[in-house]
């Protein structure tokens, strides 16, 4: 089964408080509708299937875990998902658990930075008190930024930002609340910032600013090409997709309707295709319902431990070659 995955580019700048010097972070929201897993070398632990099951956070703690304690803690899981305690996991419940590690993760995200910008504690996020704690220190000390791509970076972004900004505050004073800044830093789980995401999708990628995305611009965003090195296979895939899936009009490029189908298409639910992989490749006995044993058994794929970690699959699967 292809797992759906897709990149929804969000690029945010985030940065420390004002008595440190600024560095950029790029996020990337990952979910796809058509298309790929990653190539086999790069998910040999179902780290995305982990993440989507535990969160990011939660996946680190199990890679750390004996197997014993790792299927352990899965099994009281397991217990939580079986919302109606019948003793079998349904697509649905699976939804249900997916979607509440994915809101969990946005709202602890937001908490663990909301002190770094509520600067004068009144429990409100001012777009100045942001401005000044994220780009505090390159507008105070812009003669430190001799480098041409950071200074084209953070001017870029500032304006990015506070049009980000506004379109999270709903009142429109100016000062985000928690919910209105939870939507600011996590743009994709709110309707009403929907377009924005498509259109800072568009402008990351685009990097001629011609305002559409060409084959290869979509492929330089996910693959960099090594000189006069070919392509993997699974980049030849992805310009298949690009052509028959992407480029709806097949004019040779996307225009943002055309980034606001694949990134947000109406029809995909990213919880509801992780859910549905998750089962298909756990249920044993084909009835459309896991039993607590049909996960342990396959337990790897929802949780990782010591002995499935990243890193040491692929030293191990490198040295066997």
């Amino acid at each position: 089964m292809q797992q759906a995955r897709v990149l929804l580019a969000v690029l945010s700048l985030f940065a420390c408080p004002v008595w440190g010097k600024p560095t950029l972070r790029k996020e990337r929201v990952i979910h796809d509708p058509q298309p790929s897993r990653p190539p086999p070398e790069e998910d040999q632990s179902h780290r995305y299937d982990h993440e989507a099951f535990l969160g990011k956070e939660d996946a680190k703690t199990f890679d750390q875990l004996s197997p014993a304690e790792s299927r352990d803690r899965l099994g009281k899981i397991v217990d939580r998902i079986d919302a109606d305690g019948n003793g079998y996991i349904t697509t649905e419940e699976l939804k249900a658990w997916i979607k509440r590690v994915q809101k969990r993760y946005v709202y602890e995200n937001v908490a663990k930075v909301w002190s770094d910008y509520d600067l004068n504690k009144d429990n409100k996020i001012s777009w100045d008190e942001y401005k000044q704690a994220t780009y505090g220190y390159y507008l105070a000390n812009p003669e430190e930024f001799e480098d041409a791509t950071d200074q084209f970076s953070f001017k870029k972004m500032l304006p990015r930002d506070e049009r980000r900004f506004k379109l999270a505050d709903l009142d429109g004073d100016l000062a985000a609340e928690r919910e209105e800044f939870t939507a600011f830093l996590h743009p994709e789980e709110f309707d009403h910032m929907k377009e924005i995401v498509v259109l800072e999708t568009m402008e990351d990628i685009d990097k001629n600013g011609d305002g559409h995305v060409d084959e290869d611009e979509y492929i330089a965003d996910m693959f960099a090409h090594e000189e006069g090195g070919p392509e993997p296979d699974w980049v030849k895939t992805e310009r298949d997709q690009f052509s028959d899936f992407r480029d709806l009009n097949k004019d040779g490029k996307m225009d943002l309707e055309e980034i606001r189908h694949w990134i947000l298409p109406q029809d995909y639910d990213h919880a509801q295709a992780e859910a549905r992989h998750l089962l298909l490749e756990s249920d044993t006995d084909k009835d459309q319902m896991l039993t607590k044993e049909e996960i342990l058994e396959n337990w790897n794929m929802f949780v990782g431990s010591q002995a499935t970690n990243y890193g040491e699959d692929l030293t191990r699967n490198h040295d066997e070659l």
